[in-house]
């Protein structure tokens, strides 16, 4: 599918934008996908002027404050999370709504911890911290009645019902300052993968870290986001927020075995006694560790391997550096 005006792509030469410039190539897309030094999205009146001048068919911002290496950086530098998580998706979906010009950001699904839980009666229990024994044992051998936020739900991981890291306030706020901007998608990104070796890559991360912080996640395939995302405007779904996740859900652990299992690595692998090990010694901040429904981009007809699936091609595949 090609389009008769190219494709604008922020945030273009980033981890998750990278495999966006591969996505739309491999497609058949012409895009443009500058520098910050070359486009200043940020600036409103600058970003307008762009538009208009080379109206684009459509708008993908993969740009955004993550913080390096890890979310903690960014309680160091919070005027730049904030410039980069609320002021510059909104920047650009008003610009983009100010022309008509159709557009999708890159958010996180970050903005929640834990779970639904379904009880005996049918109905449905939030649990913030799924590592409680009682919940690791249902999780373990009730998987089914672990069932992942929709986006109809509330993110319970922000500024308005914390504690929550800086980065994930940020996050949901950005999301909140959009809501109301019509023509543009929201992707949900989870913990990103894939079979190449990179310091961004969730199975690299596991691969280096000197012990392991178990808790249970929905997580994200990175050709798999970046394709559903762009067929979202293929295909012309609806408009709105979506859970770009594979199918299901994982344990650290479980990824772990998968990695003795399949890459034989030399070194053994040690696990945080517990959450209050883990943020004595090593993290500043809280962390989101959250499962995800993504059932509604499943609906429109969108694929998405199940996540062991998933896991099980890109270990196979491994690529190292």
């Amino acid at each position: 599918m090609n389009s008769s005006n190219p494709i604008l792509l922020l945030g273009g030469h980033g981890y998750v934008g990278s495999e966006f410039s591969r996505q739309l190539t491999a497609r058949g897309h012409t895009f443009v996908a500058p520098r910050s030094t070359e486009l200043d999205a940020g600036n409103f009146t600058t970003l307008l002027t762009w538009l208009r001048a080379h109206r684009p068919s459509f708008v993908i911002n993969c740009a955004g404050y993550t913080g390096k290496p890890n979310v903690d950086a960014c309680e160091l530098d919070r005027a730049g999370t904030l410039a980069g998580n609320i002021l510059l998706p909104q920047t650009i979906a008003n610009a983009c709504a100010a022309l008509d010009i159709p557009w999708g950001h890159v958010s996180s699904g970050c903005i929640y911890t834990g779970a639904r839980i379904r009880q005996a009666d049918g109905s449905l229990r939030t649990e913030k911290d799924l590592m409680q024994p009682a919940l690791l044992e249902i999780v373990r051998h009730q998987p089914e009645r672990v069932i992942g936020f929709t986006e109809e739900d509330v993110p319970n991981f922000s500024f308005r019902d914390g504690p929550c890291s800086f980065y994930s306030g940020t996050k949901a706020m950005g999301e909140e300052s959009i809501a109301h901007v019509a023509g543009g998608y929201v992707w949900r990104l989870r913990i990103p993968f894939d079979s190449a070796d990179s310091p961004r890559n969730y199975l690299s991360k596991l691969q280096l870290y000197p012990r392991v912080y178990d808790n249970v996640n929905s997580i994200s395939h990175r050709a798999d986001f970046a394709r559903a995302c762009i067929e979202c405007w293929e295909r012309r779904v609806p408009t709105g927020i979506y859970n770009v996740t594979n199918p299901g859900f994982i344990t650290s652990r479980q990824v772990v075995e998968m990695i003795r299992d399949l890459l034989k690595p030399v070194r053994t692998f040690e696990f945080w006694t517990d959450d209050q090990e883990f943020y004595r010694t090593a993290a500043k901040t809280p962390r989101s560790n959250c499962v995800l429904d993504p059932a509604k981009l499943l609906a429109t007809g969108i694929p998405m391997r199940p996540v062991l699936d998933a896991l099980e091609d890109c270990l196979t595949h491994w690529q190292r550096v």
